[in-house]
């Protein structure tokens, strides 16, 4: 029998819907014109439903107009670094402090500036900004005078070029580098107005510490009546799972774990749906599959001697399944550098690579939820058992039986 046309219209409808989703939470900011277009012709087709889930579930706002797509995100846990902005590069190096602050001071520059944009105009503004005593006394400093805050002020503005704030008219940042050069950009206006993703108004915020006040520019405004709470644990415990390699159950609160203990299927099926993630529900928490492999920033495991290295400290931290120190890392990394020697890349094998691979590899382990960080090593998280080496079995072969 053939399957009535309505439910194949149904069927492709839903399955639009996902992809649409999917690349919303893949890249939060689509334009219309670029590599993303496609997909940002499939958000905008979908709009209505998407931001009617995503708010319902998320508290997620998503903005579509002719020129972009916005889904404006914000993190389940205001305390997780392990996922810093990175370069627009194949290094994709983190962010220091530094340039986070050049980032925010760019945004507020290029606010007040005009269509076109100079990057020598650009900078001259962020020096004049970077001696605001506040930040002086918190220890930033930006003149230009050295070649690395140049380096600085060029990542910021590859990261502003990836997301179509800014567009390249003429230059190159490499020149601009070494002084041999500026660049002209244009200033997508409309898209740099929508980076904010706040709750309400920055200039509503009365607290002065960092954490309150990104505690207040994220938390929905009035809690007064039960619906109202609950609707905020629905919405925190569903930005925990979509954005969160593992959801532990005592990282949550009594109201919360109450919540997800009654509301779990629901849940977990309303985010099954709309994005193709598969739940994986253990004793200790619940983890987001991605059959697809790419709503990930981080993988493992990867190939490479990092990836390799990775890999074999995972298995080493789960076989302990006690705390281990840098220190023992490092050792049994210098172990695997010779055990491994035919494999690994020749710099890792020199004396002195074992830091920057323990530490490579701890910065991976921690943003997949698998270690905790300790002040002098790492601490194995339930999830990092499935890396575990079991025991050897030699499967005798099956003797044939002849008649």
């Amino acid at each position: 029998m053939s399957t009535p046309l309505a439910e194949v219209l149904e069927g492709q409808r839903a399955a639009e819907v996902r992809r649409a989703a999917r690349a919303l939470l893949k890249r939060p900011l689509l334009l219309a014109h670029g590599p993303y277009e496609e997909e940002f012709r499939l958000v905008r087709r979908h709009a209505s439903e998407l931001r009617e889930w995503f708010e319902r579930n998320t508290g997620w706002a998503v903005q579509v107009d002719a020129e972009a797509a916005r889904l404006r995100k914000t993190p389940g846990r205001l305390d997780d670094a392990s996922h810093p902005a990175r370069e627009a590069t194949r290094t994709g190096a983190p962010f220091t402090r530094r340039r986070y602050v050049l980032l925010c001071l760019a945004l507020a520059a290029l606010e007040r500036g005009e269509a076109q944009v100079a990057l020598g105009r650009l900078a001259e503004h962020i020096v004049v900004d970077a001696a605001d005593p506040q930040l002086v006394d918190a220890g930033i400093e930006f003149t230009l005078e050295r070649r690395d805050e140049r380096l600085d002020l060029a990542a910021v503005v590859r990261v502003l070029l990836d997301l179509g704030v800014l567009r390249r008219v003429a230059g190159d940042e490499e020149a601009y580098v070494s002084g041999a050069g500026d660049v002209l950009y244009d200033v997508e206006r409309r898209v740099l107005a929508g980076l904010l993703a706040t709750r309400r108004g920055p200039s509503t915020v009365r607290a002065t510490d960092p954490h309150e006040r990104l505690v207040e520019l994220t938390t929905d405004s009035a809690l007064d009546t039960e619906e109202a709470r609950f609707s905020a644990i629905r919405r925190h415990l569903t930005r925990r799972l979509i954005d969160d390699p593992v959801l532990y159950y005592d990282e949550l609160s009594d109201a919360e774990l109450a919540y997800l203990t009654k509301q779990r299927p629901f849940i977990l099926a309303r985010i099954t749906e709309l994005t193709g993630l598969v739940a994986e529900v253990r004793a200790e928490g619940i983890a987001m599959v991605d059959p697809a492999d790419d709503l990930t920033d981080v993988r493992m495991p990867e190939q490479g001697t990092h990836g390799h290295v990775t890999l074999l400290l995972a298995e080493h931290l789960a076989a302990a399944g006690t705390p281990v120190t840098v220190a023992e890392l490092r050792r049994r990394v210098r172990e695997l550098a010779v055990e491994h020697a035919g494999f690994w890349s020749k710099g890792a094998k020199q004396p002195g690579a074992e830091t920057e691979l323990v530490e490579q590899a701890l910065v991976k382990l921690d943003a997949l939820g698998l270690i905790t960080r300790t002040p002098d090593g790492a601490a194995p998280r339930p999830a990092l058992a499935r890396y575990a080496v079991g025991e050897t079995v030699v499967l005798e072969p099956r003797k044939a039986n002849h008649r």
